[in-house]
């Protein structure tokens, strides 16, 4: 699945002095708060961490005194879903005009009528709602059905996605895995439907994609969607 990349990272965590016989307890306490929030200075949900402690001996630094910094090095997981990228994810709820999804488990997904393309019909058969294909009767989408969409946008507070079925390679992860195999992987048709089908304070200091940058929020300071960035030299 697209939409998954791994970030290597610098990082100086910065603990309250009571915390200095539990260092590594405290740094992972730190990195378990960023998990599935959407990190601007990442470019990313972080989904896991693998963090190596370069040195345990925290230092106070006097423009962060009381605290104690602690280096590290880590592997960031990040889920960064940008337009036109395929994505998974298992059905949820099913409407007359729209399908809701959840992707990793964490993040809904929605697909309006409109982004569905007109190969597929809704209807209710033994009381369960679907969409069945016109052309594959096989081809059936139903709450608890895998499927692989397109992204259309996403938003990065709510981490919601609009998606889009009307690329010819989306629909039922199984009914596409048997049939679609000469289908290319990536389609980027942007047909319609109904046209034509085809406890602490924390700093981190990291590295990514060569500059370094410098993030810090305080627990005295009102959190906001967007955290002021400043670049070291």
């Amino acid at each position: 699945m697209e939409g998954l990349k791994v970030s290597d990272a610098s990082l100086i965590v910065y603990v309250d002095p009571s915390k200095s016989t539990k260092v590594s307890q405290a740094v992972l306490r730190e990195l378990s708060s960023l998990l599935f929030k959407f990190n601007e200075n990442f470019e990313g949900v972080v989904l896991a961490y693998d963090v190596q402690i370069q040195d345990e001996r925290a230092k106070i630094l006097p423009a962060m005194h009381p605290y104690f910094g602690v280096s590290l090095k880590a592997k960031l997981l990040l889920f960064a879903p940008k337009p036109n990228m395929l994505l998974e994810g298992k059905v949820v709820k099913l409407t007359q005009t729209s399908i809701h999804v959840i992707v990793l488990g964490f993040s809904s997904a929605v697909i309006t009528d409109e982004d569905i393309r007109k190969e597929f019909k809704y209807k209710t058969k033994h009381g369960e709602e679907l969409y069945a294909s016109r052309s594959h009767k096989r081809h059936v989408i139903k709450v608890g059905t895998m499927i692989r969409f397109l992204v259309k946008s996403f938003d990065e507070e709510l981490l919601h996605i609009s998606g889009s079925l009307v690329p010819i390679n989306t629909g039922s992860i199984r009914w596409l895995a048997k049939n679609m195999e000469d289908v290319p992987l990536i389609d980027r048709s942007t047909t319609k439907r109904g046209e034509s089908e085809g406890d602490t304070v924390i700093q981190q200091h990291y590295t990514v994609v060569g500059e370094a940058y410098s993030w810090h929020s305080d627990p005295q300071i009102k959190k906001s969607k967007k955290r002021k960035i400043k670049e070291e030299s």
